[in-house]
């Protein structure tokens, strides 16, 4: 047993799941980086020191430098009024949803805590003064909320303040640069509130941690006791005061760039099934049965977004060109896909007794046989799309050293001249074909010579399923795009879907912008191949081709 057994704390903040492997990141709601600062950090052999930044931001306000604190972002300044003005006796009253972090701030204080519903719709500022029930305590409002983007007024602020004369009104205006109107001057100098704004947001640096509150002299005052004396780095106060002085102009084009996409993607998400909130802020909640498949299509496309429970997906807004367009695209083939695109081995034909076997029977050949299990992990190496280049790596590895061509003759003579072929089997049946056909045009994007591809089609009833194919001879293998692209070509389509049982199959598909799903092929061990797949960069893994009916559109 533990002697230092600490007190029951809330659970670790932890922004971002595990997922497929992304590089444009929309999960959070800081803005993308700005150009690179020119000032020169001070020197770090002294503690830092904030007054100079007060003092710009107390000018900027029209306040005394006392009712001005510099923290470290406005998460600090958040937990400071809950250490200052919350104890196991008062209650701390917030919307639902909200911030993440402020229910933990108010568990670690000890506080009581009630949450008013907020999910559309108008600021409950009722509601919450009648949730405080008269008590001494703290209330928190977030406008433009976060997860939501709604807002609350100057007016409802104003009156929650003067209903609750015992309390502390917190307003936490994060976001409000994005907003159509700013409340700030319409509360400062009221006696029970206090402002939190940040510098993370619009003003682009969430690294270098500044956030600041602005209140009566003696809150501001409570809340520079309640934290040590410096929570901010001097590299981050020497940058910040640098940008509100020279970033005015680039600000403003974030802003109104922000603005713009905000209202393009709205458009987008509400005209193909979604209901995004009216938001103010720069990132959209949206809601609806396919908000998780959008958060998943994104994730598998290399772009983070964020999930809210079981209906409800929120996408920061990256407010440059180029990020935004790769974003619309993404939206656009994970919500209006015009091809499905499917590998056949693994996907479509089951290869165990064929292809599979035709590897082991080879490498059996020429004295060094190989297992069922040790074929399928050769398989989900990279560049392993090829049948006769995985046998003929499996042989090096063994020691043998033999050309590729006689491994490709043996490997030939196996399949065709004693018709390992007539072993393949259609997994899943021509019906789901048949209705996956009859709502995209169906594209077969494979390593087979077409030949074998034709023979399979002819073979399982699937002529005329197929709008087109890609086979060995009409592109460079998977993991390049190349095949991929052409299949989209083929069909005159620019936003597809692609299933495969491969690393190589998801590789090629993001490289070409395509949603990338993994499948499990059968026989391959369910939890690793799930894992090594989403790894890859699947947007799901698919027991079966029958899991795309829940995301279909």
């Amino acid at each position: 047993m533990n002697p230092l057994q600490p007190r029951t704390l809330p659970t670790v903040y932890r922004p971002s799941p595990t997922g497929p492997p992304c590089d444009l990141w929309l999960d959070g709601r800081a803005g993308l980086a700005w150009p690179p600062e020119t000032a020169t950090p001070p020197s770090a052999e002294r503690y830092p020191d904030a007054g100079p930044l007060e003092s710009d931001l107390a000018r900027r306000w029209g306040l005394p430098t006392d009712q001005v604190l510099v923290t470290a972002g406005a998460d600090e300044a958040l937990d400071r009024a809950c250490r200052a003005f919350l104890t196991a006796d008062r209650r701390a009253v917030l919307t639902d949803p909200t911030f993440v972090m402020l229910p933990r701030y108010v568990a670690l204080s000890g506080a009581e805590l009630v949450q008013v519903p907020w999910p559309d719709g108008s600021f409950p500022a009722a509601a919450m003064a009648e949730a405080l029930d008269g008590r001494r305590g703290l209330l928190v409002a977030v406008t433009p909320s976060n997860p939501t983007g709604l807002v609350a007024t100057s007016a409802q602020l104003r009156e929650l303040a003067m209903r609750c004369p015992q309390a502390l009104l917190v307003v936490d205006l994060a976001y409000v640069e994005f907003a159509d109107r700013d409340p700030t001057g319409d509360l400062l100098g009221l006696p029970n509130v206090l402002v939190v704004r940040t510098l993370s947001k619009a003003w682009g640096l969430a690294g270098a941690r500044i956030g600041y509150a602005m209140g009566p002299a003696d809150v501001v005052a409570a809340l520079r006791q309640a934290g040590g004396p410096y929570p901010t780095g001097a590299a981050g106060l020497a940058v910040a005061r640098e940008r509100l002085r020279t970033g005015g102009a680039e600000l403003a084009g974030r802003i109104a760039r922000s603005g713009r996409e905000r209202a393009r993607l709205g458009w987008l998400l509400a005209t193909t099934g979604l209901s995004p909130l009216p938001s103010q802020a720069n990132f959209l909640l949206a809601r609806g049965p396919r908000a998780p498949w959008l958060a998943d299509a994104l994730g598998g496309l290399g772009i983070a977004v964020r999930r809210f429970g079981p209906d409800a997906t929120r996408i920061s807004l990256p407010a440059a060109a180029g990020p935004f367009a790769r974003l619309w695209s993404g939206c656009r083939a994970a919500l209006q896909p015009q091809a499905l695109l499917l590998d056949i081995d693994g996907v479509v034909a089951d290869v165990r007794d064929s292809y599979r076997q035709a590897i082991r029977l080879t490498a059996a050949a020429f004295g060094h046989p190989v297992s069922a299990a040790e074929v399928a992990a050769a398989k989900a190496q990279p560049d392993s799309n090829n049948d006769w280049h995985v046998t003929h790596r499996l042989l090096e590895a063994a020691g043998c050293q033999v050309p590729l061509a006689r491994v490709t003759a043996r490997f030939e003579q196996l399949v065709q001249d004693e018709e390992l072929w007539r072993r393949e089997r259609l997994i899943g049946g021509r019906a789901r074909l048949a209705d996956l056909a009859g709502r995209l045009p169906l594209v077969a994007v494979t390593g087979r010579p077409r030949r074998d591809l034709e023979r399979f089609l002819a073979t399982t009833d699937l002529d005329g399923l197929f709008a087109a194919t890609v086979c060995l001879e009409d592109a460079p293998a998977k993991p390049s795009p190349a095949p991929v692209r052409l299949a989209l070509a083929r069909v005159g389509a620019r936003r597809a879907w692609l299933v495969g049982d491969t690393p190589d199959d998801l590789a090629a598909a993001r490289a070409a912008g395509v949603v990338a799903l993994g499948i499990v092929a059968p026989g391959d061990p369910v939890d690793t191949t799930r894992e090594r797949l989403t790894q890859a960069g699947a947007a799901r893994v698919l027991a079966s081709l029958d899991d795309l009916e829940e995301i279909l559109p």
